[in-house]
């Protein structure tokens, strides 16, 4: 579709799951500054999941505060398997889970990037988790080898909006299944790494546009885009129909490398799209990952309701968002 790499992500490009554009700083909490945060909880089994806070933790318009990831690799695993294991538990309450989400993918962007302490950590989880972990980590690990050591001192000019309920999506991915071929699986996770499932509403560098970050060119292709670039719906729709015309359904590998000219990020999306084809309940989690973005100045949060009609020094944007600064240093 277009040869240029992704961001969030977010995640997971200057479009994608939180500015990938570079390799994070080696973040680190202290242990000792945690407090608990009796309104993050999750039932789970028995037990609800208590998720770490500092009570002089800034917080966003909303309430919410950036998520932090124990220094202690013990402690870390115990809560990684603790929050897995929430995002897949029907009894966990429906308000719970965008800070469960949020904290699952907070702990894989620092791990990513610290090698041995991800690997104590992977040891230290309960079989169930460990294959998850390590694909969890392949993956972010795929985006920061895109960023060529990059830190941009701007932040982009996006809008984050909150994206459809993650029901609806689902049924679009898998309508686009059933009319192509194309696994949900592999659509749902490449509405995560373009937009973040949605939450990205801007223009790329490249000028792709919309959920799926189609050119407006590609988009006008016969057979391609039908009704709005920017609908949910209808991105999804074209994109399935896109990776058909890339040879996706011979090889999908092929069809990703279409979509975009990077091998990692094939690797990545594939990565992703497995989690969810072993465990389609791993779906919730992804859909409730937050908006990154690596700046020189660390990892970025990017929440709902972050709007810059133009770019943004970074160190402007935090003298009146401080909430958005990584605490995990």
């Amino acid at each position: 579709m277009r040869s240029r790499n992704v961001l969030i992500v977010s995640a997971l490009t200057a479009t994608l799951l939180g500015g990938l554009w570079l390799k994070p700083k080696q973040p680190r909490a202290e242990a000792e500054a945690f407090v608990t945060a009796p309104v993050v909880t999750a039932a789970v089994m028995t037990a609800p999941v208590a998720l770490p806070a500092q009570a002089t933790q800034p917080k966003t318009r909303d309430g919410r505060r950036y998520p932090l990831v124990p220094a202690d690799t013990t402690e870390l695993a115990t809560l990684l398997a603790a929050v897995e294991q929430a995002l897949r538990d029907p009894a966990t309450p429906a308000d719970a889970l965008p800070d469960l989400g949020h904290q699952q993918q907070v702990i894989y962007r620092v791990l990513s990037t610290e090698q041995p302490r991800a690997q104590a950590v992977i040891n230290g989880l309960p079989p169930r988790w460990r294959s998850v972990a390590e694909r969890h980590l392949a993956a972010r690990r795929e985006f920061v080898r895109m960023s060529r050591g990059r830190g941009p001192s701007m932040l982009p000019a996006w809008r984050i909006i909150q994206p459809e309920a993650a029901d609806k999506l689902l049924s679009y991915y898998r309508k686009a299944e059933a009319a192509t071929g194309i696994e949900w699986e592999v659509l749902a996770a490449v509405n995560l790494v373009e937009t973040g499932m949605g939450r990205i509403d801007g223009v790329s560098v490249a000028n792709a546009q919309g959920p799926m970050q189609f050119l407006p060119t590609t988009w006008a292709e016969p057979g391609i885009g039908a009704g709005s670039i920017r609908d949910p719906h209808d991105a999804i729709q074209a994109a399935a129909r896109y990776l058909v015309r890339r040879g996706g359904l011979q090889d999908i590998r092929r069809g990703l490398w279409g979509y975009n000219n990077s091998d990692y990020y094939g690797r990545a999306v594939l990565l992703y799209a497995s989690l969810m084809k072993e465990d389609p309940a791993a779906y919730t989690g992804l859909y409730h990952w937050e908006i990154h973005f690596n700046a020189a100045a660390g990892d970025l949060w990017l929440p709902v309701g972050y709007n810059q009609p133009q770019r943004i020094s970074v160190q402007e944007y935090l003298q009146t968002n401080p909430a958005s600064r990584s605490p995990n240093r």
